[in-house]
């Protein structure tokens, strides 16, 4: 995968509080990026336990992280909420645009999500592109990594998985049967 270059070295993570975030914040840190994270709290129902778990990544990695809430916005369901992933890198360009120049996202493959594609970095890409004449970029370094590349990387960079909140329910633990949670068991069995 090639490394996006910015002007300044620079990248605003987006930090939802979760193990794909987290490795994130960390695969630009080991790359020598000043990381600078973004959590979005939309009214999603791990929202608490979520900016929780970012600011304790954040607070680990002594990274600055900005945390915005959209006030009235309606209660989400768990599983698929359409136009998250574009909704969030829009709001960073928004907000962090004269901070950075390239905005970082943890998707990856091996889901059933359209927002979790190269075909969806491509287009939101165009959309940075009409917005800021190609000066900003959209990254998503694990696009084509599997949840356990993703886990391995984790592994061998000792990223906390122990402060990350993963659960689609927002319960103070986790259900253990919502997809996150299934996920994240079945990379400890294999760990």
């Amino acid at each position: 995968m090639p490394m996006e270059l910015t002007r300044d070295g620079s990248v605003c993570v987006l930090l939802s509080g979760g193990i794909d975030s987290a490795a994130c914040v960390a695969f630009y840190l080991v790359r020598g990026f000043q990381v600078r994270a973004l959590h979005v709290d939309y009214n999603q129902p791990a929202a608490r336990n979520e900016e929780a778990a970012s600011a304790a990544i954040a607070k680990h990695y002594n990274v600055e992280r900005l945390s915005l809430r959209l006030r009235g916005a309606a209660p989400k369901s768990p599983g698929l909420i359409y136009g998250r992933n574009g909704m969030l890198l829009l709001i960073a360009l928004m907000e962090l645009r004269q901070e950075s120049s390239l905005f970082a996202t943890g998707i990856h493959a091996g889901t059933r999500y359209a927002d979790c594609s190269q075909s969806f970095v491509r287009a939101m890409q165009g959309v940075f592109d009409l917005y800021t004449d190609g000066v900003c970029r959209v990254a998503a370094p694990f696009v084509e990594w599997s949840k356990r590349d993703i886990w391995e990387f984790c592994a061998k960079h000792q990223v906390p998985i122990e402060l990350t909140y993963s659960c689609e329910f927002g319960g103070h633990k986790p259900c253990g049967k919502c997809l996150s949670c299934k996920d994240k068991e079945a990379l400890r069995v294999l760990a």
